[in-house]
């Protein structure tokens, strides 16, 4: 094993003295595994911060020096710690139905776990071949980290949950980066300054254990004192003049679409609705209505009682339409005036495989989860609604939100984000607060604020800084009035996108590569 020359870029690299890694064998994979498992833990609902930076610097460290396979398993490993207990909760949506489906549950989460694992597995591999091509490890294992999570969100439909980045959802001072160079940008960073960290605890020689330190302390202060001078002169007490009412029903899933229930369901809504108070805008969850809301005047008529006379109900509900191939059906979010006329209307675009299509239908023999209709059809993609004398709300329902990037329409900008969901599937898990941290980072790197509606919890009223103003907990019943939180000026990732990740990472790797020749010109003048 070739153990001779060096990296290139000073302290962001380091000297190849040895390319064993620290630990080998059985305790290494383990280790990684437990690494993995530390994830869970630095997410919300816990959020302990440095167990993120334990678990990428114990990552690093083991990844260092290994070969392609064993780097690649080492990945695979630490996926596995992470998916499977952070994706645990996903058994509770096949016990709703647990006769026909509960067997299903916990090899669908092996399964997921084990797909998904395949992407960190191939970071540690990437990142472990650019070291053996004498590139600095710890911007490799950064770079790596970061493409493969970007990969995550868009191969195969994409899954970006639980990204490196949530683990500073609820610190504020980290998360506003995210208005820069997004939750991709964000991960980038912590997983840089965690390898560095990882790098300096091993290092041998002082001067590059404190170099490396002194780099990844530069670049956590820049990242905290950006976020700290954003949120020091937020003007956080201005407010738009709409009102806002959000109801949180709390009717189980087994409940939710039983005939017998479904008077007392329509009830609890508008009794809900119906308490004292002043509101412009009524927020339902996601498929709140039981029924084919458009087809029933009637319905929609009654609802209109509800509202002012300016006042707009925005409600999911499904909706179909006869086809010439048949019947198409949606997953919808209706605004409906005071006199039950649908203004508008926004179709789910992002829908979730097997919950609300399958895939290759021709070729999976299989049920899906949501019973009763047939696949739903995906809408056109983001939209933002303009409805009466209010401010133009982008909608996001449900899973939408998780995709960072993709939730707000380019060619309108929205005054804020409606996202209404359905997390009844997944009881008083972890997962209904992992959802919310997604939805919290959508608002900072929109730098627009965010209303929640959930039908078992958690709605939540997040402004342009990701803080919440208010949260109605799992399992509870009531509301939530408020005025909607201004928006901001478009954010640099509201105007980029993922182009201002390329451009973190490749002015990384040309800082690295100034300070490389620096430190090089450096050498050769004390050896002369």
């Amino acid at each position: 094993m070739n153990t001779g020359g060096c990296f290139k870029i000073g302290h962001i690299g380091e000297q190849r003295v040895s390319s064993r890694p620290i630990l080998r064998g059985f305790a290494g994979l383990v280790s990684s595994v437990l690494a993995g498992a530390c994830i869970v833990f630095a997410l919300p609902p816990y959020s302990i911060l440095p167990l993120a930076l334990v678990a990428f610097a114990l990552l690093g460290v083991l990844v260092r020096g290994a070969s392609g396979l064993i780097a690649f398993r080492l990945g695979y490993l630490f996926g596995l710690g992470q998916f499977v207990p952070g994706l645990f909760w996903i058994t509770e949506s096949f016990q709703v139905e647990g006769d026909r489906f509960g067997w299903l549950a916990l090899p669908a989460v092996l399964g997921l776990s084990g797909l998904l694992s395949v992407f960190p597995a191939l970071a540690c591999a990437l990142a472990a071949r650019l070291e053996r091509a004498g590139l600095p490890f710890a911007l490799s294992m950064a770079t790596s980290w970061t493409a493969t999570e970007w990969l995550r969100g868009h191969v195969l439909t994409g899954f970006p949950w639980n990204l490196a980045a949530y683990t500073l959802s609820d610190w504020p001072v980290a998360a506003q980066a995210s208005s820069v160079v997004g939750s991709y940008g964000l991960g980038f960073l912590l997983v840089l300054c965690a390898a560095l960290a990882g790098l300096a605890f091993v290092s041998a020689d002082n001067g590059k254990r404190n170099g490396r330190l002194a780099t990844a302390g530069a670049i956590a202060l820049s990242t905290v004192g950006f976020g700290a001078v954003r949120l020091l002169l937020a003007d956080v007490l201005s407010e738009r003049g709409a009102q806002v009412r959000v109801v949180q029903p709390n009717i189980a899933q087994s409940a939710k679409w039983d005939d017998a229930a479904r008077n007392a369901n329509i009830l609890k809504l508008i009794a809900l609705s119906a308490r004292p108070g002043d509101f412009d805008i009524l927020l339902w969850p996601e498929t709140a209505w039981p029924g084919f809301l458009a087809e029933d005047a009637g319905a929609r008529a009654m609802l209109g009682w509800l509202l002012p006379e300016t006042g707009v109900l925005l409600t999911g509900s499904p909706e179909r339409e006869e086809t010439e191939a048949g019947t198409v059906y949606r997953n919808a979010v209706l605004a409906i005036s005071s006199d039950g006329t649908i203004l508008t209307r926004y179709a789910k675009h992002h829908l979730v495989p097997f919950g609300e299509y399958i895939p290759w239908r021709n070729l999976l023999p299989l049920q899906r989860l949501v019973q009763s209709l047939g696949d739903f059809t995906p809408g056109p993609g983001p939209r933002t609604l303009a409805f009466g004398p209010h401010p133009y709300a982008g909608i996001a329902i449900c899973y939408e939100i998780i995709f960072p990037g993709h939730v707000v329409d380019d060619a309108i900008r929205p005054d804020w984000i409606f996202n209404a969901t359905n997390d009844a599937w997944f009881g008083a898990s972890i997962g209904p607060w992992q959802h919310l941290a997604s939805a919290r980072m959508r608002a900072v790197e929109e730098g627009l604020p965010l209303v929640r509606a959930a039908n078992t919890g958690i709605s939540a009223v997040v402004d342009a800084y990701g803080a919440t103003l208010a949260v109605l907990d799992i399992d509870t019943s009531g509301v939530i009035d408020i005025r909607l939180p201004r928006p901001l000026p478009v954010t640099i990732y509201a105007r980029l996108g993922d182009w201002a990740l390329l451009i973190l990472i490749i002015t990384s790797w040309v800082i690295g590569g100034y300070w490389a020749r620096r430190q090089q010109a450096n050498l050769k003048g004390a050896s002369t």
